[in-house]
């Protein structure tokens, strides 16, 4: 038993809660042996379509010890994004993934990682580290799961049993010696396929395994060129990501609202009305989206995902 360890990781998540994270999970920096023949077969197999960057920087992703120079450890964080009234859904309704409702997430998650690593370095003395979100090679929701916050569902998403998965993962890779959590090493998906059953596109090629490249977040978000034709009439009305196979999953009963104000919505995108999307000006889409993750696509490319879908 390593005492100082423990003191750590008691600071360690002492410190998530106190900056609202919903959960906090330690894992020992090392190799991702198992996860190398995956990722490997994943790439070859052009799952990940024109999303080059998903090829780059292979011995990154599997040993966090290439980013941050002696890592020891790495913190998986959970923040979650669910909202308390969401914007209209219906048949007729175009829609955009729940988590590009405010601003930008990474911008909210990497002040508040920042802020955790300051606070840290006060609590425990010089440590080196880094802080990611979704914006490195890093292999989140293997880490995630290595650290015991949850399971990769059949949709390949991180499911965590007392919240579901409409959650961001974020990271802290530190040179700090930390007591780990025990991994999590029972799938809770059972025989259920639901995922696998509602995604109109086909994408979830076998339970666990998803061809993002035919993803509608993928052709919603990322694609840059003109959308498939033989994808005509799949995408239910979602013109900037998808959360289809995260609305059908039984586990996200679980989910309670956020606390976070930076991830209301702009006020006039919850009055947006069919007719207002299909007539969308420049000054609308720089307001309305000033902080959001929606202007990845440009003003362009969203009049795009919208002609798609008439």
């Amino acid at each position: 038993m390593d005492i100082q360890s423990d003191k750590n990781a008691a600071v360690l998540k002492s410190l998530a809660k106190e900056l609202g994270f919903d959960f906090c999970g330690i894992a020992k920096a090392g190799f991702l042996e198992d996860e190398a023949p995956k990722l490997e077969s994943w790439l070859s197999n052009n799952y990940h379509g024109q999303m080059g960057y998903m090829a780059n920087h292979f011995d990154k992703r599997l040993d966090p010890t290439k980013l941050v120079e002696g890592a020891k450890t790495v913190v998986s964080l959970i923040y979650n994004y669910y909202p308390e009234n969401k914007l209209p859904e219906g048949r007729e309704d175009l829609k955009i993934a729940k988590y590009a409702y405010g601003k930008d997430y990474h911008f909210v998650i990497k002040d508040k990682l920042k802020v955790f690593l300051e606070r840290l370095k006060e609590e425990l003395g010089d440590i080196e580290g880094r802080a990611f979100v979704d914006s490195a090679p890093v292999m989140e929701r293997q880490w995630a799961q290595k650290a015991g916050l949850g399971w990769q569902g059949k949709n390949s998403l991180l499911l965590n049993r007392k919240m579901g998965s409409f959650f961001f993962l974020a990271e802290l890779i530190i040179d700090l010696k930390v007591s780990p959590d025990p991994p999590m090493v029972k799938d809770y998906c059972g025989s259920c396929t639901k995922c696998i059953d509602a995604c109109p596109t086909d994408a979830i090629a076998q339970a666990g395994l998803v061809d993002g490249s035919k993803c509608i977040s993928y052709f919603t978000i990322e694609l840059k060129e003109e959308l498939p034709t033989d994808m005509k009439g799949k995408f239910e009305n979602w013109m900037f990501g998808c959360d289809i196979c995260q609305d059908v999953c039984p586990w996200n009963r679980f989910s309670k609202p956020h606390q976070e104000p930076e991830f209301l919505p702009h006020p006039e995108l919850s009055e947006m009305s069919k007719e207002d999307w299909m007539e969308i000006t420049q000054d609308t889409f720089s307001k309305v989206f000033q902080k959001s993750a929606v202007k990845r696509t440009k003003l362009a490319g969203l009049r795009r995902n919208i002609d798609f879908l008439k």
